[in-house]
């Protein structure tokens, strides 16, 4: 008997002993892999062009069109206008991480409070909050945010405003689903019984549970948000150009393909790997977070 307890657990010892690097080579894959990508994403955006010697994104000569890669002052080249292609992709890409990060903002703050509050207070002042973000979910988001952006003209204010009010309701739906859960928990009835009011009990209990959660859903956000920028940007209501935008310099650049591809390979590529690396980094949190 003692002889097979001692197998069992140099099994076991040997099994933990194989599967431990494996799973922290895997957290590490999932987790620090697209948070590094992120980084370096918002780093080279912002601050690459104050600190690397790149012309500007718009103002370029026409006769410099069309130059292909790696030429003399023009790392990618430049486009059918003249314009350096790395200073308008890394413009472009600040202005479309501007408007995902200020619309996930409003999002968290406006939504995360509005559902927090909602499933705290419960009764008809949660069923009258619910059904109107029911309202505003039931319709496409899509098609309402195109015909927002439309009524209201194309910039990046209007923009952002477009986008963020149709994500304050999803970010809502989970904050309350969240708080819920927590509203019947001990140690809440604990900060009521204390005399604690709303707002104390919701800024020092409830916000802190639900960060996570929430967290995670806006880094999921940020892919949406980007791509539908984007795509506003390549239908006219987004950031209207000259300023570059990634979804702008696809649509210039695929009027004028056949002359110069990389205008719209540059940026579509831009655009994939920010969007996946946010997907992957708000999925790992999640999981993260969620104990899986």
């Amino acid at each position: 008997m003692a002889v097979i307890d001692a197998s069992s657990a140099q099994l076991e010892t040997a099994l933990a002993a194989t599967t431990r690097p494996r799973g922290r080579w895997r957290v590490w894959v999932r987790t620090w892999v697209p948070a590094g990508m992120v980084v370096f994403i918002l780093a080279i955006c912002f601050l690459g062009p104050v600190v690397l010697p790149i012309a500007k994104p718009t103002g370029g000569d026409v006769l410099e069109s069309g130059l292909s890669p790696f030429s003399s002052g023009h790392l990618l080249g430049t486009d059918s206008n003249g314009n350096d292609i790395l200073s308008r992709l890394l413009y472009g890409g600040r202005a479309s991480l501007e408007v995902g990060i200020t619309v996930n903002l409003i999002g968290l703050v406006i939504g995360g409070g509005i559902g927090a509050i909602s499933a705290y207070v419960g009764g008809i002042v949660d069923t009258l909050i619910m059904r109107g973000l029911d309202v505003l979910i039931a319709f496409p988001s899509l098609v309402l945010t195109l015909a927002v952006a439309q009524s209201l003209g194309p910039s990046k204010r209007n923009t952002i405003f477009a986008l963020a009010f149709f994500s304050i309701p999803a970010v809502a739906r989970i904050a309350r689903s969240s708080t819920l859960r927590l509203r019947e928990m001990p140690f809440m009835q604990a900060a009521q019984l204390c005399g604690s009011p709303w707002w104390r009990i919701l800024l020092r209990h409830i916000t802190p549970n639900i960060g996570p959660q929430l967290i995670s859903f806006a880094a999921l956000g940020m892919g949406i948000v980007i791509v539908t920028e984007g795509a506003l940007s390549f239908l006219g209501l987004g950031i209207p150009p000259p300023a570059p935008s990634w979804g702008n310099m696809i649509f210039d650049g695929q009027q004028s393909m056949s002359a110069t591809p990389m205008e719209v390979v540059w940026p579509s590529v831009a655009l994939l790997i920010t969007v996946l690396s946010f997907n992957q980094l708000g999925e790992s949190l999640r999981a993260r977070w969620s104990g899986r």
